[in-house]
């Protein structure tokens, strides 16, 4: 059905052609995507330039085109055919601790003051960064520290009970990002809305901050980048005046600027992206020598590690890679960072139709943290993407590199 389209189409008209094809009206389809039909129109007569990643794989899925490469011509590559979802172990125990955590009385180590649940919570965030194997390391230690938070809360009140709010509020956190891509959507999203409101009862601007910041990943992964920025700008406008107030409010202040900057590149809007990892590259030096942000890595090695993020975004992968020219890997501290680094190369590597050079990076990333690519839908696209266009000796790389990682061949 596709492989008839002449070269010469545009991106529009081979959308109109195969959605005519599909019997589906320029209403219907819009709808399908999230966008008006007039915004279709355009797209298909070739007045609008469509550059979002979002609307490429919604379309192509809408469509039901196995890769986004039949609408664009072969210019970018993205297959979308359904990856698979990853469970892990560790999910059960999670789910158990979230959903009677609140009602259990009996803490594991007795009431937990404020700070040393403080600790333990900054602690289990180091160990997500540090670890090559962060969710099956992380995920062990999270169900006994969730029924301690919940405890600590009951047992304080006043100033001490918003600390202990304050610190689940970031517990929350850390469980909304073990558990991306391993469990349902409705327990994710309870992560991500316990977090809001523990950050709410702390009455603290950096924990809402956070809030809104953790609330924009999760917005920008279901595909609202539109949602997910002014999340953002939300939590910019809480701290913006109160960066004297210490490295944190720096360090926070500067993720959601490069968690705005993401969901724009995905969204096509190369000017904000741009301006936003700007704001962020100065930011970034305001910070202490060696400080690196303990939920998020904010510092000037992740300013250059959402530089070639957003090049992959915005499917300008030579802007990307030469991005990448400016990042050496040993400084970024997070190894998850540092994982999806090399798998941001490799996806740039992928639009550029270079099998080797992709091959090559995802494996680097891989072995900087296998359970930073395992888990990710992403990695295990492009790994099941590279073993059907890889030839020669270097489909036997591919495919081997495919099924450790546990992805499988269209």
């Amino acid at each position: 059905m596709f492989d008839e389209l002449p070269p010469e189409l545009t991106t529009g008209e081979r959308i109109r052609i195969i959605r005519e094809r599909r019997g589906l009206t320029r209403k219907v389809l819009a709808g399908l995507v999230g966008r008006s039909e007039d915004w279709l129109k355009k797209i298909e007569n070739g007045d609008r330039e469509l550059r979002s990643i979002t609307h490429f794989v919604r379309l192509a899925h809408a469509l039901h085109v196995p890769n986004v490469a039949v609408l664009t011509g072969d210019e970018l590559s993205i297959p979308t055919n359904p990856v698979g979802k990853l469970s892990h172990a560790s999910v059960p125990n999670i789910r158990a601790a979230m959903h009677g955590a609140s009602f259990s009385g009996t803490p594991t180590f007795g009431v937990e003051t404020p700070e040393r649940l403080r600790g333990r919570v900054d602690a289990a965030w180091k160990l997500w960064h540090t670890s090559a194997h962060q969710r099956t390391e992380v995920g062990g230690i999270l169900p006994a520290l969730l029924q301690d938070a919940h405890a600590s809360i009951r047992g304080h009140s006043g100033d001490d009970r918003r600390a202990a709010h304050a610190a689940t509020a970031d517990l929350y956190r850390l469980v909304q990002r073990h558990l991306a891509h391993i469990c349902e959507p409705e327990l994710y999203w309870l992560a991500v809305d316990r977090g809001r409101a523990h950050s709410e009862e702390a009455d603290d601007p950096l924990s809402l901050a956070s809030a809104a910041w953790s609330l924009a990943i999760g917005q920008r992964a279901s595909g609202y980048p539109d949602e997910a920025i002014r999340s953002d700008e939300a939590g910019i406008a809480l701290i913006g005046d109160r960066l004297d107030e210490g490295p944190d409010y720096v360090g926070m202040f500067g993720a959601l600027h490069l968690q705005a900057a993401t969901s724009a590149g995905l969204d096509g809007r190369g000017g904000d992206a741009a301006r936003y990892l700007d704001e962020a590259d100065r930011i970034a030096e305001r910070l202490p020598h060696g400080y690196s942000h303990p939920m998020s890595a904010f510092d000037s090695g992740n300013v250059g590690v959402h530089s070639v993020s957003v090049g992959v975004g915005l499917m300008t992968p030579g802007d990307a890679l030469r991005a990448a020219e400016d990042v050496d890997p040993e400084t970024i501290p997070s190894l998850e960072r540092r994982s999806r680094l090399f798998l941001d190369i490799a996806a740039g590597h992928v639009q550029r139709g270079e099998a080797a050079a992709a091959v090559h990076y995802l494996s680097r990333a891989h072995k900087t943290s296998p359970e930073g690519v395992r888990y990710v839908p992403m990695a295990r696209g492009v790994a099941r993407d590279l073993v059907n266009v890889a030839r020669g000796p270097l489909k036997s790389d591919a495919v081997a590199l495919a099924e450790e990682i546990g992805a499988k061949a269209a």
